[in-house]
């Protein structure tokens, strides 16, 4: 028996604002998966719930037999099932069962390099865990649990660890850097990290036996499903993945629903959701806690990102919870394919390093456009609220001096295709209970973060906006409850920049200060209390009166 193919329409979302047409509206229909309902057991395949036994073989023979004979269900039943890695075949449901543990192997010897894509860049890896390639209508769903055994191919870091766990760890054996500081599980692993872009294949390494010698360190996914159409992911728990743990690539009609990710505080690259260059989507009703990125938006890196020219599109991503992570909703930083047309709504962040986090650098490229969010609540954020910048992994190129309130200047650079550009962003209804900035826009001296939205906001953060290199913000019915209050706001080579109904701690020292000679003007603070302010306005040197308008509420 075949179910209908059906479609999620996405025709029936909420518009964002009163009166504003919902870009959804304009969204194609998702396409869902469909399956027989022929059901194949592992159990039948001779795969033993023993918790020790080794269920590769057996694993993969349910599902190569499903596949051939038109699809359908592969059953994994209550138990312990061990296995190696596997690959998923079209028209198969791998359904793992509540009391279902999967356990992948923790033995490197198990896994074997190949061909794939890291980080936006062609790459040999460790194959993924589950893997699919050029497959259509597949899943993977149910309530039970699948584990990768990721701590067998992490690094530890001493600081990190306990003394009786750093202890412990030392004398199971692997080895130390040369600080004594980071242990690793085998030698390969530590001299991986000896090597620039590890993994990359170039002209001087362009085949999967040259790079044995570093082959502990090319940790594997735990779930990648490449070139794929009609994709769901529902229900299972994920854990421990060795690096990325779901990672849907180039892929189409993806849908990602009640599914739970954990990973370690400290575990490296365990990003828990990466959609790269995929077209078409829903994520929703899942819950992250993660040692990287939480939901992330990528499109590769580079010149090969921009050569593959897939942007991740046209998806709707609402009712997550991420509990930690380094960032609860992130685009970038490989995202030179682009990104457009994805609404978010209605996440809770709790701890995590950033919340809202837009991130690139030069020489990425690529355009992020057309991005609505609304109803986002934070607690306990340690960096930004909201963060947009185009600065990744670089050193500030701003610092302020010691006892100076100015910004050194910071060169332009030529635009090309390799200058990335973030614009048309609509973000409202959010709270921050805690962080250490509130809002924080730095775009590039060449190329400003343009046509940005924030509304309805209510943040408590150490210091409040900080808007360089920017062109047409605006802020309406946003309140700023800040420790540092000289400035609140502070906008610097910006220009069309709206405050409006700007909400303060009283005696703020200075509200808005506006400095970068060349660049600022056209800032209006309209409808808010200025006099609640020792100092309304204050200027930066060779900044004309005129650049800013107060306009009285």
């Amino acid at each position: 028996m075949i179910k209908r193919l059906a479609v999620f329409s996405l025709l029936a979302l909420p518009v964002l604002a009163s009166g504003q047409t919902s870009f959804t509206s304009n969204l194609p229909p998702v396409k869902t998966t469909s399956f027989r309902a022929d059901t194949f057991s592992i159990a039948k395949y001779g795969a033993v719930a023993d918790g020790v036994t080794s269920n590769t073989t057996a694993l993969q023979q349910a599902i190569d037999a499903c596949g051939q004979k038109g699809g359908g269900v592969v059953l994994v039943p209550r138990g312990h099932w061990r296995t190696g890695p596997i690959e998923l075949r079209s028209n198969v449901n791998l359904h793992i069962a509540a009391g279902a543990l999967v356990q992948f192997s923790d033995k490197m010897a198990d896994y074997k390099l190949i061909k794939t894509n890291w980080e936006g860049l062609a790459a040999v890896r460790n194959q993924p865990q589950i893997y699919g390639k050029n497959l259509e209508n597949v899943a993977v769903t149910g309530k039970g649990i699948v584990d990768g055994a990721g701590e067998a191919w992490y690094m530890v870091q001493k600081g990190r660890s306990t003394e009786s766990e750093w202890k412990q760890l030392v004398a199971s054996g692997g080895v130390l850097n040369e600080k004594q500081d980071r242990w690793y599980p085998t030698p390969q692993s530590l001299k991986g990290t000896m090597v620039k872009e590890a993994g990359v294949l170039s002209e001087e390494k362009s085949e999967i036996k040259d790079f044995e010698e570093i082959k502990d360190y090319l940790r594997p996914d735990m779930l990648v499903l490449d070139h794929c159409k009609r994709l769901l992911l529902e229900g299972v728990t994920f854990q421990n993945s060795p690096a990325w743990t779901l990672h849907p690539m180039m892929s189409e009609d993806v849908i990602v629903r009640n599914v739970t990710v954990f990973n370690g505080p400290y575990t490296p690259n365990t990003d828990a959701l990466d959609l790269e260059s995929c077209k078409n989507g829903l994520v929703e009703g899942s819950t992250f806690d993660v040692g990287d990125d939480a939901i992330c938006i990528k499109s590769g890196r580079n010149e090969q990102g921009r050569a593959r020219a897939m942007p991740t599109e046209n998806f709707i991503i609402r009712n997550c919870k991420v509990y930690r992570a380094h960032g609860g909703f992130v685009i970038g930083s490989e995202m030179s394919g682009g990104a457009r047309n994805i609404y978010v709504s209605n996440l809770t962040f709790i701890g995590t390093d950033i919340g809202l986090r837009f991130k690139t650098t030069r020489g990425r490229g690529g355009v992020v456009e057309n991005i609505f969010i609304e109803n986002v609540d934070m607690k306990d954020i340690p960096g930004e609220a909201i963060l947009f910048d185009m600065y990744y992994m670089i050193k500030d190129p701003t610092p302020q001096v010691a006892g100076s309130k100015e910004r050194p200047v910071s060169p332009a650079k030529p635009v090309d295709e390799s200058t990335p550009q973030f614009r048309k962003i609509q973000i409202r209804n959010v709270t921050c209970n805690g962080a250490k900035t509130g809002i924080m826009v730095r775009g590039l001296p060449e190329m400003s973060i343009k046509d940005i939205s924030i509304e309805n906001a209510v943040l408590q953060s150490q210091q409040g906006l900080v808007c360089i290199e920017a062109d047409n913000i605006q802020l309406r019915n946003v309140t700023l409850l800040t420790q540092k209050t000289d400035p609140v706001m502070e906008v610097h080579n910006s220009q069309n920049i709206t405050l409006d109904n700007i909400k303060f701690a009283p005696q703020a020292a200075v509200l808005l200060r506006v400095s970068g000679a060349d660049k600022a003007k056209n800032v209006l603070l309209t409808n808010t209390d200025v006099s609640k302010a020792k100092t309304g306005v204050e200027f930066g040197q060779n900044v004309k009166k005129k650049a800013v308008v107060v306009s009285k509420k």
